[in-house]
């Protein structure tokens, strides 16, 4: 497989069923933010902790299932595509992590150590992906558990941001206004 094919120096990408679209579409600006989300997400690990570190994993492979689910406008039941067991899966991971952790008071500053303020960078772009994909939403059909996942998963990077940082002994903090 060659790394460069030329097919995209005209400013168009092909989707997955072969269909060729302008790289600045709103479906290529959605699975490109979650591209860069699941990148980022590969530049926190190992943040020194085994079970943070499997989960990312876990997660990175499923925003690889989140980008073919959006790259695919007309989907067969056997492609790859996200799934309401992805969310419940996040969900429990939520509850899980935030057992550790104390009740939040008040809005925190996102930050702390390497590892935590990466997460709540994470978080972030996270956020931005799924703005991408609601506004694809607007235009073009998508199978609406892409934006529950990424919407859960931004809780998830909060929780886990958190987490690290008690657990690395990182103190939150709050704004002040």
């Amino acid at each position: 497989m060659s790394i460069y094919t030329g097919r995209g120096d005209e400013g168009e990408t092909d989707l997955r069923d072969m269909s060729r679209v302008s790289k600045s579409s709103h479906r290529i600006e959605a699975y490109g933010s979650v591209d860069e989300a699941n990148a980022l997400l590969g530049t926190v690990r190992p943040t020194g902790h085994d079970d943070v570190d499997d989960l990312l994993e876990t997660i990175q492979n499923h925003l690889h299932i989140v980008q073919a689910d959006l790259a695919n406008p007309d989907p067969d039941p056997d492609d790859p595509q996200v799934e309401s067991d992805h969310t419940a899966e996040l969900e429990d991971r939520i509850d899980a992590f935030d057992e550790e952790l104390e009740p939040l008071q008040s809005f925190i500053l996102p930050g702390g150590g390497e590892a935590g303020a990466a997460l709540h960078h994470a978080r972030a772009v996270v956020r931005r992906a799924e703005r991408r994909v609601v506004d694809l939403a607007r235009s073009e059909p998508i199978n609406e558990a892409v934006v529950t996942y990424l919407n859960r998963l931004s809780d998830l990077l909060f929780t886990l941001g958190r987490a690290v940082n008690a657990r690395d002994g990182e103190p939150e903090e709050s704004p002040t206004y």
